[in-house]
């Protein structure tokens, strides 16, 4: 019957990763997400070997603002989310060499003066400490105004970025 499911549609699976947390998998029946990227950053990563990926949505730079909520929630900051997110995807069989980075958000989306700049020092953190650790960013959408919403099919490693005017489709696999 045309526009019957599939058996794998049937069992796909949508995760959504809030604000300050993250997510991984080697399930190739699962779909990563999360919503309105303003001045948070989201990292992805995908190994296109082992289908293994993860996305995490870091809020702030720098967990020294509050180290009991860094010991809770330690994805919320770039310095402790991104050494966890590491750690879980070698969990899940991705290989460091192998991992294709994309990074989006870090957007000033206040109406007025962002005397702050998270978004940009947000960016600025999560770049900083990848290149420390020798990782090279494949592709990115920093900046800007607008917020994105990312979708990654860890199936094929399809990268879905969506912005307020457009839809991009990445190739990480």
């Amino acid at each position: 019957m045309a526009g019957s499911p599939t058996i794998s549609m049937l069992f796909a699976q949508r995760v959504v990763i809030g604000v300050g947390d993250l997510a991984v998998a080697n399930n190739t029946q699962v779909t990563l997400t999360t919503y309105a990227l303003g001045s948070c950053v989201g990292v992805v990563a995908y190994d296109p070997v082992s289908h293994a990926g993860g996305l995490l949505h870091i809020m702030l730079p720098d967990s020294s603002i509050s180290k009991d909520k860094a010991v809770s929630q330690p994805a919320m900051f770039a310095d402790t989310g991104l050494p966890l997110f590491l750690r879980e995807l070698t969990g899940v069989k991705a290989e460091r060499h192998r991992l294709k980075i994309f990074l989006a958000g870090g957007a000033c989306v206040l109406s007025g003066p962002d005397t702050f700049k998270i978004g940009e020092r947000n960016a600025a953190a999560v770049k900083a400490w990848l290149a420390v650790q020798g990782l090279r960013v494949t592709s990115s959408d920093l900046g800007g105004t607008v917020n994105r919403t990312l979708h990654l099919d860890l199936s094929t490693g399809q990268l879905t970025v969506k912005l307020p005017d457009r839809s991009d489709n990445i190739a990480l696999g």
